[in-house]
């Protein structure tokens, strides 16, 4: 990051309201403006959503009342994840059987909207694409299986000596917020709470980010459009972008 600008990264605080449309409509700016004097711009990460919302665009979702956000959001923390599902299954049923079951996130965005609007969320989810005024190339990187295991268990590891918990610590009294929704401080959040020890909120740590990256990969699998590389591939991957930009 010392060598090369970035954006997008450590410019929020978890009080923010920010989600993927803010991301698309910010995002889009800042290409814009690139693209004046640049002729190629490289977008990193693993959120699916985030990726195609500036690829494809978003479908056309009306804004509830944020009420009922914090609503399912309390909801959420006192009755946990198997109730929000059920809660999802009741309102939008044919949502329910593609959505990430694993994720609070889609399931609260769901609900709100089916709520907010009496209408199923997946009413509005036509997948039209919004033509962009760039090309793009995707490429994606991939390790085998055991290996990328292995290496997000070192990372858990690593982030636990470098504060995790004590980070956790003193975000507790917003848990509920939901920039805290996730992996990494929802497993501390219960060990702080007495449901388990220290030990097993490790193990779910490590597990759950497994459970992340692997839902990540089926993610991206549908997307057929992205050549895969491992990350050694590096002339490989240089190859490939320079003669997409050729042609």
């Amino acid at each position: 990051m010392e060598c090369v600008p970035h954006y997008f990264v450590d410019n929020k605080s978890i009080f923010d309201d920010y989600d993927v449309r803010k991301f698309e409509k910010d995002a889009l700016e800042l290409l814009e403006k690139f693209f004046i004097n640049q002729k190629l711009v490289i977008m990193t990460g693993g959120s699916g959503m985030y990726i195609d919302a500036i690829c494809q665009g978003l479908d056309e979702i009306p804004e509830v009342d944020p009420q009922i956000r914090s609503s399912l959001n309390a909801f959420y923390q006192e009755y946990g994840l198997e109730k929000l599902q059920q809660k999802l299954l009741e309102l939008d049923p044919e949502y329910y059987q593609e959505v990430d079951l694993k994720n609070p996130h889609r399931l609260i965005r769901a609900c709100e909207v089916s709520i907010g609007t009496g209408r199923p969320f997946s009413q509005y989810r036509i997948k039209k694409i919004s033509p962009r005024p760039f090309h793009i190339i995707k490429v994606g990187l991939e390790r085998d299986r055991e290996e990328l295991y292995q290496r997000i268990d070192h990372r858990m590891d690593l982030m636990i000596a470098d504060g995790l918990f004590e980070e956790a610590e003193k975000l507790y009294a917003h848990r509920h917020l939901n920039a805290l929704q996730t992996v990494g401080y929802s497993e501390i959040f219960g060990f702080m709470e007495g449901k388990y020890n220290r030990e097993e909120a490790i193990r779910l740590l490590k597990r759950n980010s497994r459970r992340y990256a692997k839902r990540q990969l089926t993610w991206f699998r549908k997307d057929k459009t992205i050549k895969w590389f491992h990350p050694d591939q590096y002339d490989q991957v240089l190859n490939y972008i320079q003669s997409q930009i050729s042609s």
